[in-house]
């Protein structure tokens, strides 16, 4: 029995560990980032102690609640940036990351909270500076318009984490159609005017982005 124990207690630990995880996706998912840790850890079935033991923030409990959705993420940016035509490709990452962030509600607020400070998910910072270089290359094969900046991304999935819907399958179709229309306001064109200067909402755009001034300001 007592060559046992050691092995029950630490079985029941990574118990406990998997149901806060459960809970906080499904709460994060439904509620965003607001959920408080006391209704995770009820909805888990364990104590508050049990929950700081295992995460001691909730930045560290988002940052392991959200992996699997990091890591589509990165696949998502990574498939764009192997796309030969940079336009095509920014405009996949924008469809595609859209409709993660829609189907998560919790996740869109975790990645965003970022812009400027927020929970230091892993991955984040290789996000903004792969879409930096492919926006870039986007703007030199003349198919982005010139005065884009990468805060006028953050821009359209701070208005998508905004869509309401009756159903996930509601919320995911207005998401595809926002972020079409997204797309062709970003597309060059002649008729384009300028636009008002841009706001400054991303923390860590590497040097070098997309996001100086407008050349035609």
């Amino acid at each position: 029995m007592a060559d046992r124990l050691p092995h029950t207690l630490r079985s029941d630990a990574l118990d406990n560990r998997e149901r806060v995880l459960d809970a906080a996706r499904a709460l994060f998912s439904a509620d965003g980032l607001d959920v408080p840790l006391r209704e995770i850890a009820r909805r888990a079935g364990v104590g508050p102690a049990t929950l700081y033991r295992h995460f001691p923030t909730k930045q560290a409990l988002a940052t392991e609640a959200f992996a699997d959705q990091l890591r589509a993420c990165r696949t998502i940016v990574d498939e764009g940036c192997a796309d030969p035509d940079p336009w095509r490709g920014l405009c996949l990452v924008i469809e595609k990351i859209c409709e993660l962030h829609a189907r998560d509600r919790g996740f869109g607020d975790a990645f965003l909270s970022a812009f400027p400070g927020a929970p230091d998910l892993a991955g984040r910072a290789y996000t903004v500076e792969a879409v930096a270089g492919l926006a870039r290359r986007a703007k030199d094969a003349g198919r982005l318009r010139s005065d884009f900046v990468l805060d006028d991304l953050v821009l359209f999935l701070m208005a998508n984490k905004g869509i309401r819907a009756r159903s996930a399958d509601t919320q995911v179709a207005a998401s595809r159609r926002f972020a079409a229309l997204a797309i062709q306001a970003l597309a060059a064109g002649p008729r384009h005017g300028p636009l008002p200067p841009a706001a400054r909402l991303l923390s860590d755009a590497p040097d070098g982005a997309p996001d100086d001034a407008p050349d035609d300001a």
